[in-house]
């Protein structure tokens, strides 16, 4: 199949489009996952000696040396995880290049792959452009995960599944029971965990336990995360692959043809960051995202929403169905054009009818979601 037929029905992001709606109406941006404080000066700093020292050409295609190193040395010691800096990690531009590659390199035509529902807007297109079949499993807000009906999904087709965790846009962070019950399925069904791990560090209850870490999943699951949200940068797009070797000689090859490689004075100044930033940086990180949830969350509530708080990433999913009656994009727009705060309708990450829902994003300043909630509250009192 052409890749035109299998784009076809495809629609333009619309978490980029309410940011363009957002600024349009000069509305306080909480659709979008990009923080409005700055990086730290430590990665802003290293990225510019980088620059002045000429570190302008291309890197290494699969990434640099100094990057893979750091990584690997993280993974072990935050997760006891080992990992060889040159067979087993690439550096993509950004996390969302990362699950292309992965994908394009190890799904086949015809073959499945097991995506939970909602999901990141990337996930199912992404199984599309490699001639695979996305196969949704609900993920409801605030309850456990149902391993019975996962069961049921897996196929004798079933290649991989995707799990987000800390999970966007649900703030779900998986348990150790509910990753076993993953892992026992991809061992049964010989198929790989493919997992993105972008919000690793940004956890409120529970902690963060990457799948390769269970007996007999290091063989058999991709590991992606980057560097985006940890150290707010977004727009720097570096992103991270661990697999073993011999699928990772198969992602470097799709990498090097849709990227060739990641900006290399930025990975540089990652890796810098890697190395010398303390613990308490991302306790402290997480700290601060648990004071924006809670303040984000209290003004919703007041406002006369409905919802569970996260337990990880930076999002909360609302429902507003005491505030209004039409569909999510309807009450989306709305909310941009009379409270003047953008979200995301939760239709945007799901195939199966949607719920009263939409997304709201709270990595933004203290100040600013402040704003935004007495805007939220100005328009409860309308409705």
């Amino acid at each position: 199949m052409h890749t035109a037929q299998r784009t076809h029905g495809f629609q333009e992001s619309v978490i980029r489009g309410m940011t363009r709606l957002a600024n349009e109406h000069r509305a306080i941006n909480l659709a979008q996952g990009f923080p409005n404080f700055p990086a730290p000066e430590v990665v802003k700093e290293a990225a510019i000696a980088a620059i002045r020292a000429d570190v302008n050409q291309y890197a290494i295609t699969w990434g640099a040396q100094g990057l893979r190193e750091a990584l690997s040395h993280k993974m072990q010691s935050c997760y006891g995880l080992t990992v060889n800096p040159d067979t087993e990690i690439t550096i993509t531009c950004g996390a969302t290049e990362a699950m292309a590659s992965v994908l394009l390199a190890l799904v086949d035509p015809g073959e499945e792959v097991v995506v939970f529902e909602p999901w990141y807007e990337n996930y199912g297109p992404d199984a599309v452009l490699c001639g695979a079949t996305p196969v949704h499993v609900p993920l409801p807000v605030g309850q456990p995960l149902d391993l019975d009906r996962l069961a049921r999904a897996f196929s004798l087709r079933t290649r991989a599944i995707i799990l987000n965790t800390p999970n966007n846009p649900t703030g779900k962070v998986f348990n150790a029971d509910e990753l076993a019950g993953i892992a026992d399925l991809c061992h049964r069904h010989n198929a790989y965990a493919i997992t993105d791990e972008i919000y690793e560090h940004i956890v409120y209850e529970g902690r963060h336990v990457p799948i390769a870490t269970l007996p007999g999943m290091a063989s058999r699951t991709v590991t992606i995360s980057g560097a985006s949200k940890t150290f707010a940068i977004t727009g720097w797009r570096i992103g991270t692959i661990i697999a073993p070797w011999e699928l990772t000689a198969a992602i470097r090859k799709v990498h090097d043809f849709l990227t060739v490689g990641a900006p290399a004075p930025l990975q540089e100044a990652v890796a810098h960051a890697m190395k010398t930033l303390p613990l308490e940086y991302y306790t402290d990180m997480a700290a601060a995202y648990r004071r924006r949830r809670d303040l984000l969350c209290g003004s919703l509530l007041r406002a006369g929403f409905q919802l569970t708080p996260p337990d990880g990433a930076y999002y909360v999913l609302a429902d507003y169905s005491a505030l209004g009656r039409e569909d999510d994009t309807a009450f989306a727009t709305r909310l941009v054009k009379e409270a003047g705060v953008a979200t995301v309708p939760i239709s945007s990450f799901m195939t199966a009818a949607a719920p009263p829902m939409v997304r709201f994003a709270f990595c933004k300043t203290e100040d600013l979601l402040a704003e935004a909630g007495q805007r939220l509250l100005a328009f409860a009192g309308r409705c």
